[in-house]
């Protein structure tokens, strides 16, 4: 059985700190592409960031410099570490793999509020 599931949000004071886990599972996860997503509320779903399945990662321009994305491939999990959060941040996040086609996780809330 193919799965993403996500863990790790919650609520966070600006300027805070969280990670984003993914656990894969039914799938190769090391020749998948892995991406984080987020959908804020009244707005379209966006790319944060993804990595290769060579380990290359990039980011959307909103989040340069504050979110790190990595993988462990021995443990088929991808992570996004989120710095300097700012109230925009605020959306559900999703896992997303990418082989062909795309597999999506059912979501984390992230919410920044002081």
């Amino acid at each position: 059985q193919v799965q993403l599931v996500e863990s790790g949000g919650g609520l966070v004071q600006p300027g805070g700190s969280l990670r984003l886990s993914c656990a894969a599972s039914g799938i190769l996860f090391s020749t998948y592409s892995m991406a984080w997503y987020r959908q804020a509320p009244g707005k379209q779903r966006e790319l944060v960031a993804r990595i290769t399945d060579g380990g290359i990662p990039n980011y959307s321009e909103a989040v340069k410099g504050r979110f790190t994305i990595s993988r462990d491939n021995t443990k088929n999990t991808v992570y996004l570490q989120m710095n300097s959060l700012a109230p925009e941040d605020t959306a559900v996040y999703y896992c997303n793999a990418r082989r062909g086609g795309d597999l999506w996780g059912e979501g984390t809330l992230v919410t920044v509020s002081s």
